[in-house]
């Protein structure tokens, strides 16, 4: 038994897969999509590198990218702003918060002499040389690895670039320190998702491949496609045909979160071909849910629900054409999840409507030419401590853990009982007999009822919960929902 328990002292365990619970009845997992705060930057930009905190400023700081490489900085990662950084002239004036050289810009160039625009960084506390304070990714074919003392000035790295298509997601992993690229590669399934991996930054491995769509998901593509052509509040794409396309995915974000990670692919869901001179489809672009346990092996969560998923058009809004990550989540000091992402407005250029007679579709939902100017902004969503996945309990669900070891610590819960409650019990790790105490004959133990982030469980006769052998926890949800326990 020692090699199967779970560890809910060192991380709090989850329901995103089966890897805490030994049985679930009567209980429905839920993926939660984060409630949506709105635009905190606009302008027709992009970012794939979440939001830094730097402990020297004692601001968050954010790199994203339109007609140039910006910078802007936060004190509370809701209200944005662009210092005048006075680094690059642009049009004549440094007056500006361009943070990378306009003229090393040659992003996506195979032939350029420069490795292209800064693409991904993050802010490395852990080195201790300051002049590698910054991690970056430069962009051009392939992904040049590079540093920074201060996120603006930076060094290429003496190593082979990482190979790339135009795509890929950049982060630190502190749970077993190495630095993990993301890069889109092509397989049967077009695009698709293959990592590289490093724990000095320096030398990196080849790219594997970690995630590809599937049948499953080119079914969900005809589905999705029609809900955006029939529903009349959606925008429909200039141009679509009847070609039975793939679905592929475009990119993935990953959060190294409480022991394992959570991923974030985008799924590319093609409308119609471009003509030439065009290389690309129109399409939707939206994001759901995978995980792993070692990088390598994911598995798709709740049905491959969307977890932030497209807008109707109400004639202001972004996001009603392709979302993406914008890096992993932020975990907040009080665990909080904030999800930055890349809300896209319109499926396609004014031209392209025009050429191709939709632009009765433009008229019909009261889209305005300066939509097309101002055609994306970086998004804030947010999900409770946890929030990702729910266990939810009808009349009577039941989940019964793995074991794990209690030496005297506490039981506490994440949970939503507002409208029922939740009972728990300790059962031995081996029999799963109820231990003496806990189950009292014509006597219920008190149920936790509300809605906390963090419940300590109550029984009905104190215990000092030391166990020689390992133990279970089994919890009776009933109209509520479970996210997590654990133990301290």
């Amino acid at each position: 038994m020692k090699n199967d328990l779970i560890d809910p002292k060192t991380h709090r365990q989850l329901f995103v897969d089966d890897f805490a619970a030994d049985s679930i009845s009567g209980a429905t997992r839920t993926l939660h999509s984060p409630k949506k705060w709105g635009p905190v930057i606009t302008g027709g930009i992009e970012s794939r590198t979440c939001p830094q905190w730097n402990s020297e400023k004692k601001l968050w700081e954010w790199w994203y990218f339109g007609e140039n490489v910006y910078y802007a900085t936060s004190a509370d990662g809701e209200h944005w702003e662009q210092p005048n950084l006075g680094l690059f002239e642009w049009k004549g004036s440094k007056e500006n918060n361009i943070a990378y050289d306009p003229a090393g810009q040659a992003a996506f160039d195979p032939n350029a002499k420069s490795p292209g625009r800064l693409y991904h960084i993050v802010r490395d506390e852990t080195d201790p040389d300051p002049a590698r304070r910054y991690k970056g990714m430069l962009s051009a074919s392939n992904r040049y690895p590079a540093v920074s003392p201060d996120g603006f000035h930076w060094n290429l790295v003496d190593t082979p670039p990482i190979p790339s298509q135009d795509e890929s997601q950049f982060t630190h992993d502190h749970q077993t320190n190495q630095f993990l690229a993301f890069v889109k590669l092509s397989t049967e399934w077009g695009r698709s998702v293959w990592l590289s991996t490093s724990t000095d930054f320096q030398k990196f491995t080849d790219p594997k491949l970690v995630f590809h769509t599937d049948e499953i998901d080119r079914e969900n593509r005809r589905r999705r496609v029609r809900e955006v052509i029939d529903n009349p509040t959606y925008i429909t794409p200039p141009i679509i045909d009847d070609e039975d396309y793939i679905a592929e995915c475009y990119n993935m974000a990953v959060l190294p979160y409480q022991g394992f990670y959570i991923g974030f692919p985008t799924i590319f869901n093609p409308f119609g071909a471009c003509p030439p001179p065009g290389t690309n489809y129109t399409r939707i672009n939206q994001i759901e849910m995978t995980v792993s346990r070692d990088l390598y092996h994911w598995d798709r969560v709740a049905d491959r629900a969307l977890f932030i998923g497209l807008e109707p058009f109400d004639g202001e809004n972004y996001g009603c054409n392709q979302l993406l990550m914008a890096g992993h989540p932020i975990v907040r000091d009080d665990g909080e999840i904030w999800c930055y992402y890349n809300a896209l407005r319109m499926p396609g250029s004014i031209e392209i409507f025009k050429e191709f007679g939709r632009a009765q579709e433009l008229f019909r939902l009261n889209a305005k030419p300066e939509h097309f100017k101002d055609s994306g902004a970086l998004t804030l969503a947010k999900l409770r401590p946890d929030g990702f996945v729910s266990l939810d309990g009808g009349e009577c669900g039941t989940m019964l853990s793995k074991p794990f070891e209690l030496k005297g610590e506490d039981v506490y819960i994440n949970a939503d009982a507002s409208w029922g409650e939740i009972y728990a019990e300790l059962v031995d790790g081996e029999t799963r007999k109820p231990h003496d105490g806990f189950w009292v004959p014509g006597e219920s133990p008190e149920p936790f009822t509300g809605d906390s982030t963090k419940a300590k469980i109550k029984w009905k006769h104190p215990h000092d919960l030391v166990f020689e052998k390992p133990v279970r926890l089994k919890l009776y949800i009933r109209q509520a929902r479970l996210y997590s326990f654990w133990i301290e």
